[in-house]
């Protein structure tokens, strides 16, 4: 049985997203997925995705800078009717699109302020998709400098995993757990050629042969 909050997502998600001919980009998983998808789909049909980008960027910029409007949105002993005006507040001080005001409302009256940042991620994610943009990470155990990171880019723009027209915003994270090669993620792949992942499956086929 669907929990409470999955039903109230599909109701937000039923009421911005009708019936039309927009196409999804990128197909998102997880309740902030849906409400970025239902919100994307809503600004399409009303030509406004970069006016609800630009909204959502500045919003998440205001919400990573102030500590107590963070705490406010993901304060859950805070009503739904206080929160939905305090949101209202925070988007009266700009000139912002009147979709972003109501989806807003939307999140406030179903409870989901706190995911604020989280579906502003995930809208991102459909944007860059829609630009033809692919995200990559690369995990290394140091940091790799721009001649590493051209020629991955390189032999993943050759690959049949990157289509002609796309484009790759690469981003290389550190984690020296990995202890040395890469990690490369973009969508739903991973690339795993870390040192770390080859001692486990060492460590592995060993311990099968004792």
């Amino acid at each position: 049985m669907a929990s409470i909050a999955n039903v109230r997502a599909f109701q937000a998600v039923r009421g911005y997203s009708t019936a039309s001919s927009v196409k999804i980009p990128l197909v998102l998983h997880g309740i902030e997925g849906r409400y970025a998808t239902a919100l994307y789909t809503s600004a399409a049909k009303k030509s406004a995705l970069d006016a609800v980008d630009a909204d959502l960027k500045q919003v998440k910029r205001v919400v990573e800078k102030d500590s107590k409007l963070r705490e406010f949105l993901e304060n859950p002993t805070i009503n739904r009717i206080e929160k939905k005006k305090g949101v209202q507040q925070m988007l009266s001080t700009g000139k912002y699109n009147e979709l972003t005001k109501n989806f807003f409302d939307t999140l406030a009256e179903n409870g989901r302020l706190y995911d604020t940042v989280k579906i502003i991620n995930s809208y991102g994610s459909l944007m860059s998709a829609g630009r033809g943009e692919v995200q990559v990470t690369i995990t290394s155990a140091k940091p790799l400098d721009n001649k590493d990171v051209e020629k991955v880019k390189g032999y993943l723009q050759k690959s049949s995993f990157i289509g002609a027209k796309q484009t790759l915003i690469v981003a290389n994270k550190v984690n020296p757990a990995i202890l040395g090669g890469l990690v490369v993620e973009f969508g739903d792949k991973t690339i795993d050629l870390s040192v770390s992942s080859k001692v486990n499956k060492l460590n592995h086929l060993l311990t099968e042969a004792i």
